[in-house]
């Protein structure tokens, strides 16, 4: 069945908000056995019905996101009903839910708001948990001007879109579309390589093989390996992925560093503390940013001075004098430190010059420092070169530090 993705909203085509829509309705239709054909981007107003008559000439599936909330913008119900010749019907039932919902969070209901209770005839309505606008489904050949693929409409905030894909469009899904093929997506995440190297390592195996899809994405510290197949023919692909890969896969399943961190963290009932210095909080927000971090993180130290750095960890002036900020020896005080004030099982500290500027010739921008101090084992450190932007920069040395712990944690 052909797929096609219709965006609308001109704030996407301005770049004020981007566009994540097609990635994760990708994500969660190819288990069904469903590739997207095509993606569309149009502004609010008449473009969509351009966009809709062009693609249901070659759409078996359209999924057409946002336009259907209450400013005078949203006109996305109102072009679709127009399209496939349907009156729009007030529906008692989502009016109720609007209302309740508007009663709950102390809003008053305007006029512009109840027209997300029209409802194009014969649609099917599909509740909206996390906001005020529903979604709506329109069988195929539902309308009685002119036929018409399988339609969903959306609403635009991902925090809207992703939970009703799940709970309302997926099982939608798997009565029209034929029975699941065996074709099947599986994505290994691998730190510390290049591209290029993963490919030496395992490409021309995994080639060999036959029936698969093999793609690679890099991203800063990590490669995305990703192999599209008969089940079958993933299975022998993952074998050789681990045996030519080893401990370098970190995920298997999409999850990211610091939610295999947080989870071996977890396991084995262990603690967590870090100091930064170049990364400025980031190592701390990405771990807080896993569910169920507090369980094991329990304290961050920005200690951006060299002031702070000796206040608030312990670290020795003459160290930093006699070998700088940015060194070896600062970094395991820091880690070491950080271990002790907080008494975690584990400490991780980051200090190295982001650049643009402070560099010499011994210690150029983009050198950092690395430590992992933890219980009755000597301090690791590790120096790195990353000379990149700020955030680039941030982003690898984060990950070189996740990665450490990581590979300490699975002995």
């Amino acid at each position: 069945m052909t797929v096609i993705v219709i965006n609308t909203g001109t704030e996407l085509l301005l770049g004020d908000v981007l566009n994540s829509h097609l990635a994760f309705i990708a994500r969660e239709i190819l288990p069904l056995g469903l590739r997207i054909e095509r993606q569309l981007a149009v502004p609010d107003g008449l473009a969509i019905r351009a966009a809709l008559a062009e693609s249901s000439e070659q759409a078996d599936i359209i999924f057409l996101t946002g336009g259907l909330g209450p400013t005078t913008d949203d006109i996305t119900r109102e072009i679709t009903a127009e399209f496939l010749g349907l009156e729009l019907e007030h529906d008692a039932a989502v009016m109720a839910a609007i209302a309740s919902r508007a009663a709950r969070r102390g809003f008053r209901l305007t006029d512009r708001t109840v027209r997300q209770a029209e409802v194009p005839r014969g649609a099917t309505v599909l509740p909206n948990e996390n906001g005020s606008a529903p979604g709506l489904y329109l069988a195929a050949k539902a309308a009685p001007v002119k036929k018409s693929p399988h339609l969903f409409l959306l609403p635009g905030p991902p925090r809207e879109l992703q939970p009703m894909f799940r709970s309302s469009v997926l099982p939608i899904l798997r009565e029209i579309v034929p029975p699941e093929s065996a074709t099947d997506r599986r994505t290994f995440r691998i730190a510390g390589m290049g591209e290029s190297l993963v490919e030496e390592a395992i490409g021309e195996r995994l080639l060999e093989i036959g029936g698969i899809e093999l793609g690679y994405c890099a991203r800063p510290g990590e490669v995305d390996l990703r192999i599209i197949g008969e089940r079958s023919a993933l299975d022998r692909a993952e074998a050789i992925i681990s045996a030519g890969l080893g401990a370098s896969v970190f995920s298997s399943d999409g999850g990211s560093l610091e939610e295999v961190v947080v989870k071996l963290l977890t396991d084995r009932k262990q603690t967590l503390a870090v100091a930064e210095s170049c990364t400025g909080g980031f190592l701390a927000h990405r771990i807080t940013n896993v569910p169920g971090a507090s369980a094991v993180f329990l304290a961050g130290y920005v200690t951006y001075a060299n002031e702070a750095k000796e206040r608030m960890l312990g670290v020795d002036p003459r160290l930093i004098s006699a070998h700088g900020a940015v060194s070896e020896s600062v970094a395991q005080a820091m880690a070491e430190g950080a271990h002790q004030q907080a008494n975690a099982t584990f400490a991780l500290a980051t200090t190295g010059i982001a650049g643009p500027g402070g560099g010499t010739e011994e210690k150029p921008v983009g050198t950092v420092f690395v430590a992992l101090a933890t219980d009755g084992a000597a301090t690791q450190v590790r120096g790195f070169r990353f000379p990149d932007d700020r955030p680039t920069f941030k982003e690898l040395t984060t990950q070189a530090a996740l990665e450490m712990l990581r590979r300490s944690l699975l002995g």
